[in-house]
This record gives C-alpha cells, sequence and structure tokens, in this order.
C-alpha cells in the first residue's frame, strides 16, 4: 500500500519501475534533460527503487466476461421541423393530431435484435446514415433518452456498475496532441485505474498495453495532429484503444476504428482486436466497407439498412443467406461491398428474384429490394434470434452479481489535482513558453520603452503622455489575456466531454488544474513585460512603487483570464468565443475612463461592470500621488497632480477599493465560468 498519494505522484518522473532493457531517450525542454516518462523506464537511475516487473505482484485477471443481449431496440430524434422557430407552425403544432405529433419525430432505429458473448467481434455494418454508429451508442449507454427495447449486460441492465465495464473508442481520435503515446496511457492509468493497485502495478499496466497493442517503437513519440507531426493513424487507433483497454473493459466499443487507414494498417488493428478478443472481452465495432480479408475475421454480422435490420447472423454465413434469397453476384465482388450493395438496393451487378421486381417501376427497384430484404429477415431470422434470446439459458448467477459490483477506483480530490495539473501543465507547456509570445512581450515592452523613453510629469502634456501609457498597459494585458483564456474551453470541449463520460475526474478538478496552469502564462509574461517597460519609462524609482505597479498589471491580467474563461465557457464555440469577446473588451475599453472620463448617467452604470476602468484607477493611483507638483516652470506655479484636468473623476488616494473590486471579479467571474462549464458540458449521453 502506498505510504502517501502525492509522494507517489511527485515521484512519477524519477522513480517508475524499470522494465525490461529498453533504453529510452528524447528531450522536450521541460527542465529534465531526458522526456518526463522516459526517466520512468531508465533502470537503476535511482537506486533506492528497482522494481521489477515481476517483483511488482501485478498478476493482471482476465475480463469479466459479458453476454450482452438487445432485443427491439428503436430510437427516434425530433425532427427539425418539431424545432421550428417559425410562431405560426408552433400554433399549429398546438392543435395538431397526436397522429401529427407523432410524425415530429424520425426513426432511426427500427426494431433490431441481436446477441454476442465473450471472445466474438461483432461488425456493424451498412451505408452511411444507416444507424450504426446510433445502435452503438445506444448499446454503450451514451444515448439513454428517446430508447425503446431491452439490453442487458448479463442479464442486468444498464447502470453504473455496468458503465465502468464499458470501453469505447470514438471514431475521431480524441488524444491530447502535446503528449506521447506513454504519457497519455500514464496519465490515463493513474486518473482512472483503482486505487488499491500500486504505482509498480500500474506502469506494468501500461507496458502491458503498449506491448499487447505493438507501440514499442513509438512510445516516445507525441500524438500530433493538426499542424504538429505525430505518429501515424494507426498508431493513433491502436493507442486509442489502449487508452480504453487499461481499464481491462468486459465490452469494447468502437466506431469505425479502421476509416482513414490503408489496407495494411487496418488489417493489422482487426488482429490486435481478434488478439483482445480471445483475452476474453466482447468486442462491437461499426466498419463502413472492410475488405474481404477484414470481413472474415468477424464472428458475427448484423447489417442494418435505413435502421432496419436486413441480416444478423455469422459472418461467413451471410454469403450463403442472401444466395438462399437468390441475391447472387454476377462478378466477383468483395463479400462487404456485395452486402452494402444490398443494402442501399443497388443490384446493378447482382442476380434478384424476378417476383420482387413485378409491377414496379425502375426507378423504384432499390426500395423494392430494401423492403423485400427486410421483410425476409422479420420473417426467417429475427423470430430465430428473438427464439435463441429467450430460449438460452440465464447468465450464472456469479457474473450477474458481479457485473453489479462497481468497482472503487476513484480517487480523491487532491489526488485527482495532482495528476491532472501535471498532465494539463505538460500539454500545455509548450504554449507557455512559446518563443514567439516571448519575442512579442520583449518587442512590444522595447517599443513602449522607446517611445516613452525617460518620460515625466513636468508638464501637462508630460503628464497625459504617461497617463495613456498607463492606458496602454492596461488595453495591452487585458485583450492578451482575455484571448489567451477564451479559447480553452471550446478548444479542449472533445477531450473534456469524453474524459467525463469515463468519470476520469470531477469537473472541479479539471476547472482548477486549468486555470492554476493557465495562471503561469498570465503572470510570468506581464512580469517579463514590466521589467523591461518599467525603467526605459521614467516611472517611479522605488521598490515600492515598483512591485505595487506589478502587482496591479497582474491582477489586471489575472481578472481578464476570468473574464476570458467566462466567455468561452458560456458560449462554448470557437468561431462564437471571439466575437464575444471583442465586443464586451470594446465595451470595457469605451468604459475605462480614459477615452471618456464624464459618462453620461444613464451609461455610467457601465463602467462599474468594467474590470479595465478599476484596473486603470489602480494603476494611477500606485504610480501617482495627489501631493506631487508638477508645472514648476509655467506662469501660475507649480500645482498638485489632484488638479490635473486627467484625474478630474479619479481621486488618487486609496487603492484598496480597487484591489478589493477587481479580486471579487477575479474570483466570481470564475465561479460563473464553472457554473457554465456545468451547464455546457453535457455528459448525461
Amino acid at each position: 500500500m502506498e505510504n502517501g498519494r502525492e509522494d507517489e505522484i511527485e515521484e512519477m518522473s524519477m522513480s517508475a519501475p524499470s522494465v525490461g532493457s529498453m533504453q529510452i531517450a528524447g528531450s522536450n525542454g521541460f527542465g529534465h534533460s531526458m522526456e518526463f516518462m522516459s526517466q520512468a523506464y531508465l533502470p537503476n537511475r535511482y537506486s533506492q527503487i528497482d522494481i521489477k516487473l515481476q517483483d511488482s505482484n501485478f498478476n493482471q485477471q482476465p475480463p469479466l466476461p459479458i453476454y450482452l443481449k438487445f432485443e427491439d431496440v428503436e430510437y427516434k430524434v425530433r425532427s427539425s421541423q418539431a424545432v421550428s422557430d417559425n410562431p405560426v407552425k408552433t400554433m399549429v403544432s398546438k392543435v395538431a393530431t397526436q397522429h401529427v405529433k407523432e410524425d415530429r419525430y424520425k426513426k432511426i432505429l427500427k426494431g433490431i435484435t441481436g446477441s454476442i458473448g465473450p471472445g466474438e467481434i461483432l461488425a456493424l455494418m451498412g451505408p452511411s446514415g444507416s444507424g450504426k454508429t446510433t445502435l452503438l451508442r445506444v448499446i454503450g449507454g451514451r444515448l439513454v433518452d428517446n430508447v425503446k427495447g431491452n439490453i442487458t449486460y448479463n442479464d442486468v441492465r444498464y447502470n453504473p456498475a455496468v458503465k465502468q465495464r464499458i470501453g469505447f473508442v470514438m471514431q475521431e481520435d480524441v488524444l491530447f496532441p502535446q503528449l506521447t503515446v506513454e504519457e497519455t496511457l500514464i496519465f490515463s492509468a493513474f486518473l482512472r485505474l483503482p486505487t488499491n493497485m500500486s504505482k509498480q502495478q500500474k506502469y506494468a499496466r501500461v507496458e502491458t498495453t503498449i506491448k499487447e497493442l505493438g507501440l514499442e517503437r513509438c512510445r516516445h513519440t507525441k500524438l500530433g495532429g493538426g499542424f504538429l507531426k505525430g505518429i501515424s493513424g494507426g498508431e493513433r487507433k491502436r493507442t486509442s484503444i489502449g487508452y480504453e483497454i487499461l481499464v481491462d473493459p468486459s465490452l469494447l466499443l468502437l466506431d469505425e476504428p479502421t476509416s482513414g487507414l490503408d489496407s495494411t494498417s487496418a488489417n493489422r488493428l482487426l488482429l490486435t482486436l481478434q488478439g483482445l478478443a480471445k483475452t476474453g472481452r466482447t468486442i462491437i465495432t461499426t466498419i463502413h466497407q472492410p475488405s474481404s480479408r477484414i470481413f472474415h475475421m468477424f464472428d458475427k454480422l448484423l447489417l442494418i439498412s435505413e435502421g432496419y435490420p436486413i441480416y444478423y447472423g455469422k459472418a461467413r454465413e451471410s454469403i450463403e443467406y442472401f444466395s438462399s434469397l437468390s441475391f447472387i453476384p454476377e462478378i466477383p465482388m468483395n463479400p462487404a461491398e456485395f452486402m452494402l450493395d444490398l443494402a442501399t438496393g443497388q443490384v446493378n451487378d447482382i442476380s434478384v428474384p424476378q417476383d420482387i421486381l413485378k409491377d414496379q417501376e425502375s426507378a423504384d427497384t432499390s426500395r423494392a429490394v430494401i423492403n423485400y430484404l427486410q421483410l425476409k429477415y422479420k420473417d426467417t431470422l429475427e423470430p430465430k434470434e428473438k427464439e435463441e434470446n429467450h430460449g438460452a439459458a440465464n447468465t450464472p448467477e456469479n457474473l450477474q452479481l458481479a457485473i453489479q459490483v462497481k468497482k472503487e477506483w476513484t480517487l480523491s480530490w487532491p489526488d485527482q489535482f495532482i495528476i491532472l495539473y501535471k498532465r494539463t501543465f505538460r500539454a500545455r507547456c509548450k504554449d507557455y513558453f512559446d518563443k514567439l509570445r516571448l519575442v512579442q512581450a520583449f518587442g512590444i515592452a522595447l517599443l513602449l520603452g522607446m517611445l516613452w523613453w525617460k518620460s515625466s510629469t513636468n508638464t501637462e502634456a508630460q503628464l497625459r503622455d504617461q497617463v495613456g501609457l498607463m492606458f496602454y498597459i492596461c488595453i495591452y494585458w487585458t485583450s492578451s489575456c482575455i484571448f489567451g483564456a477564451v479559447y480553452v474551453f471550446p478548444f479542449e470541449k472533445v477531450y473534456l466531454v469524453k474524459e467525463r463520460k469515463a468519470d476520469m475526474y470531477g469537473l472541479s478538478v479539471y476547472y482548477a488544474c486549468s486555470t492554476l496552469c493557465d495562471m503561469v502564462a498570465h503572470i510570468l509574461y506581464p512580469t517579463f513585460f514590466m521589467c523591461i517597460l518599467y525603467f526605459m519609462a521614467g516611472f517611479k524609482r522605488t521598490v515600492a512603487c515598483f512591485f505595487l505597479t506589478l502587482f496591479a498589471v497582474q491582477l489586471i491580467a489575472i481578472t481578464s483570464q476570468g473574464a476570458g474563461e467566462l466567455f468561452g465557457a458560456a458560449v462554448m464555440s470557437i468561431q462564437r468565443a471571439g466575437m464575444v469577446a471583442s465586443l464586451i473588451l470594446m465595451l470595457f475599453l469605451l468604459t475605462g475612463g480614459y477615452y471618456v472620463q464624464h459618462i453620461p448617467k444613464f451609461m455610467q452604470w457601465l463602467k462599474y461592470l468594467s474590470f479595465l476602468y478599476y484596473g486603470f484607477r489602480l494603476l494611477l493611483k500606485v504610480q501617482y500621488s495627489g501631493d506631487e507638483v508638477y508645472e514648476c516652470e509655467s506662469k501660475g506655479g507649480c500645482r498638485p497632480l489632484q488638479s490635473s484636468p486627467s484625474f478630474d473623476t479619479v481621486n488618487l488616494k486609496g487603492g484598496l477599493t480597487e484591489v478589493w473590486v477587481l479580486l471579487a471579479m477575479a474570483l466570481c467571474f470564475r465561479f460563473f465560468a464553472y457554473l457554465c462549464l456545468r451547464k455546457r458540458i453535457d455528459v448525461t449521453n
């Protein structure tokens, strides 16, 4: 048993077990000469912890067998006509008949029955839009509303304990591109594996998964994506599968795992799935048009046409079944291609029974074929499958009880925070320490320093120039921090939804890690910026004034970050987030107290919502004192700064009020951002 979870995670990069004799190398410039997880496999680097695989008491048990049965599964969605914004249509719909109300829903699945057991691979085939992915999501518990039918796992209905036994690999590879394959799996292991597993056992599970999926060669390569180079498509798919099988799921669901892969990579992936099935897992995958070699790797096949099944049974017997119905290919044809032609009613190179074409126009041939196949399925295959489902012996009682036992793998909040903070920082550190951002901050600070070189407050014009610099500093860091934070949640929404559906961590943990990690950059760059500009621009050369000015700028940056997070969480759209941030930023600039000091009374309430208004006032109060004098060389003699027109609406005394208001705004923005995030991230489906 571990002595301290925090010590365990802190030592992840220093004291992980030595597994095998593989040499690891790499560098990412993150404070170490080796990759973060590379040191996890350097033997004897730290002699006090030298753990071998056989000494880790790791003995992975086979997954719990799952016998899945689904009968008469139906699913419908509300049609677009039913949600029209036209008030006339809305009024008409209220007085419509019950029949019309039923028509407002479109059926996606129309009564699908089947079963599959451990060690088998079921392929869901059909043309695009036939309902394959919808059925997969219904089986995986991702869709629960408007679903009819009976779905059982070891004769037990879906529940939170069953959810822990299901792994779901989506068609899009939702993985952090900045992490390596090994880092991705290790962070997943520490977040998802049971708390009673030791650190050594978790590393051993990762090592076993990497070897099982053939990922040794790319274990230290970044996943990549977009403009970042990374691993190949096949390796990404296998990494996505490894991400799920780490927690040893009994039921593995895959949505189009071979899409975008060449035939060789797809074949290797299916061989991997066959190996996983042989360990006792139940595997269901959607697939569009596999090669003939891949087609014969499936144990069972469910062919769907327009939401209705037209074949269910052994994949190898499918050709024989359709031949018995007189559907025979006239040319050599891939079995999968033959199936898809039948599912779409395209029978140009297929001989068909003549009786189904009687009294049919040529334009209705496709519809006639589909209706015929659906009718034959309903008459022959469906009764047989339902009879087998009802007549089959009940799942053994021990398996029924075992699948209802919920795995105790939930980490405490601090443990989740430590692991997730490390992963978040590693995934974003390249953005934090980007050379371009550093050059930008340095360049703008240098430019402003030269424009306001050794500025002073001796005259009204010089004072006005320096006050303008103060406001520009507020503008620059307000806009920079808002736009640096507004896109975070919209960009990471897909990752967040996926991991929250898997119950990997709490939403509050994610938000705390995200905002604290980003705060590093929002404090670091303003500090670097002000260290250059402050002394070039001729501000007060006192230690207290320097640090108070720096504190004020950092407070503006942190408050702006909170506002950006709120805007991003409120809209959760990359396109709309920037537009909303621009509009509100413009409003804050106009009411900030520089362009317009005397705002009309009916508009004055806007300035109290602007943190730029309070930040600008705080900078002025820190830098200037009302008792200081200027214009000493003028005819009227010296005057106090407080009498300057630049400070008509600003009392240069005090400053604590602005500090407390900015702190309150920073906290309120983050609180409301968290509430918006909870509302926008829907993990019920």
